[in-house]
């Protein structure tokens, strides 16, 4: 089995954790730093080899077919004003977007399984990436390349896993493991926000790699009772079954951008790291800090 040339990123849900701001802009295109959070999962795959992406859409998300589209009367109008820095902006995302095809599923907000489960045909028989484009790794590798390196030799599901503090482990799915090589796991149990004593410090980050036996996992689950279908519960059933599910903890740090607290902290990071405005905006929080 080649490379892992299909992604899907699940992005039908409501969103409902950043209304109002969600009412006017999808939160995958809310910024992060100076890139919408998308673009940050686009970059990713594309170093990691992918040239289709399906995405599974809720029917507001209309702005995110856009964003994908390539702007040629934007690029005539920024050459006709001779303003060339940002043009030159504009075909460095062009130039991301090439080679991806992309292809864009409607579905309900049922529930990331139910998304993921909805681009089974466009999948085929085939292993793929399931992206959370809320989760953004920072490192010298992307996350998607790690996963992929431990798919290249196991052939099975693989999940990205980063370690939490204690206090934390309650709201993300943990994953009971057993220890293969460094950073290398074999999970054991998945328990979805641990209300009790968590299996271990292990939370599951959004990178996921498939195979078409998680479709027939996704297509027998039965709803939660939020009426929802949860991917990582579809492979918590695998496991229970004796099937092999890999963890791979990531090199790097986990930026979360899933509510407004986590997002906002995310973003003022990137921002802070922007070699164009970060030292000024240093400066100015300092100076607001000392007001």
């Amino acid at each position: 089995m080649g490379d892992i040339t299909k992604a899907i990123i699940p992005i039908a849900g409501l969103a409902t954790r950043f209304l109002p701001l969600s009412k006017a802009l999808p939160k995958e295109l809310l910024p992060v730093g100076l890139k919408p959070m998308l673009l940050y999962a686009l970059e990713e795959l594309k170093a990691s080899g992918v040239q289709q992406i399906i995405f599974v859409v809720n029917s507001n998300k209309k702005q995110v077919q856009d964003y994908v589209k390539r702007s040629p009367q934007l690029e005539k109008l920024l050459v006709d004003r001779k303003q060339e820095e940002l043009l030159k902006e504009v075909q460095e995302l062009h130039k991301t977007l090439e080679g991806f095809s992309f292809s864009f599923v409607t579905d309900k907000p049922l529930g990331d399984g139910h998304a993921v489960l909805q681009a089974k045909k466009l999948v085929g028989q085939e292993p793929c990436f399931v992206l959370y484009p809320d989760d953004i790794i920072e490192g010298n590798t992307p996350g998607c390349v790690q996963i992929a390196q431990v798919f290249k030799t196991s052939q099975k599901p693989v999940t990205a896993l980063a370690r939490l503090p204690k206090e934390r482990l309650f709201s993300y799915g943990i994953v009971d493991v057993e220890k293969i090589a460094q950073r290398l796991f074999k999970i054991k149990k998945i328990v979805e926000k641990p209300q009790e004593e968590a299996p271990s410090d292990l939370a599951i980050v959004g990178r996921r790699i498939i195979t078409p036996e998680v479709f027939d996992y996704l297509k027998k689950a039965k709803p939660n009772k939020k009426g929802e279908v949860v991917l990582s519960e579809a492979l918590g059933d695998m496991v229970r079954d004796g099937k092999i599910v890999y963890g791979y903890e990531l090199e790097g740090k986990w930026w979360e951008a899933g509510n407004k607290r986590d997002w906002m902290q995310t973003n003022l990071h990137f921002s802070l790291k922007d070699p164009h405005f970060g030292k000024e905006l240093s400066q100015f929080l300092k100076l607001e800090h000392n007001n």
